[in-house]
């Protein structure tokens, strides 16, 4: 069965008891700061005493520095809950279908659907479906297509109309217009099985036990 991590050890990892530590580093910091000044003051040349602007100004450099502080206190306490926020959204991609950079396909799960994202438009696409050993299989022309992201199914014939057999299929994509090669990203379907937490954010577990972040994911299936 599919976990996700509890929102407690979620708000571990993104920090969630950083607003704390650094609520106490920041009174740390007061305290050292106001021992020096008093002992400074209490050890001052009777002939040569702190002036005011002195003081004033060491009182402002402890004001930046709580200032500081306290932003990064926020900061952190922001980032711990923008991850519990995510993690839960994550876990609503669980048992579907995501199509994330990669050329892989694999009709014996069904993962037989594969695109690719256009750079800009093209008047010549085609697919070159290849086996393990790097072999054509099959050579699909679509014609034209627009710029941003196509999705193809592919029917599991090989060239001779047989049934390819079971194993791992990857592909390449060949676009051009007007004879230039236009770039390309291409994209296979993978199902969401399992969410966790990385030190890159949150990452979504796939079937083929490949992983990959929000921000590659291109459909939802």
């Amino acid at each position: 069965m599919s976990t996700v991590q509890d929102t407690t050890s979620v708000s571990s990892l993104f920090g969630a008891g950083s607003a704390t530590q650094a609520k106490n580093s920041t009174k740390e910091t007061e305290d050292r700061f106001l021992s020096l000044l008093v002992a400074q003051m209490k050890n001052q040349d009777p002939l040569n005493p702190l002036d005011n602007a002195q003081v004033t100004s060491q009182l402002a450099q402890l004001s930046t520095v709580q200032g500081i502080e306290n932003m990064n206190a926020t900061l952190q306490s922001l980032a711990a809950s923008m991850g519990v926020g995510q993690m839960s959204e994550a876990a609503n991609l669980i048992g579907h279908g995501v199509l994330v950079p990669g050329n892989t396909l694999n009709p014996s799960l069904q993962q037989d659907v594969m695109g690719f994202e256009l750079s800009r438009p093209a008047d010549s696409v085609s697919i070159s479906i290849l086996d393990a050993a790097g072999n054509e299989v099959r050579k699909l022309n679509l014609g034209s297509r627009e710029e941003g992201i196509n999705v193809v199914a592919w029917d599991g014939l090989t060239s001779n109309g047989s049934t390819a057999p079971a194993g791992k299929y990857s592909f390449q994509v060949d676009a051009t217009q007007s004879g230039q090669k236009v770039s390309n990203t291409a994209l296979y379907l993978s199902g969401v099985t399992s969410v966790s937490q990385s030190s890159e954010g949150v990452k979504l577990n796939l079937a083929d036990n490949e992983s990959v972040s929000y921000a590659e994911i291109r459909q939802i299936f």
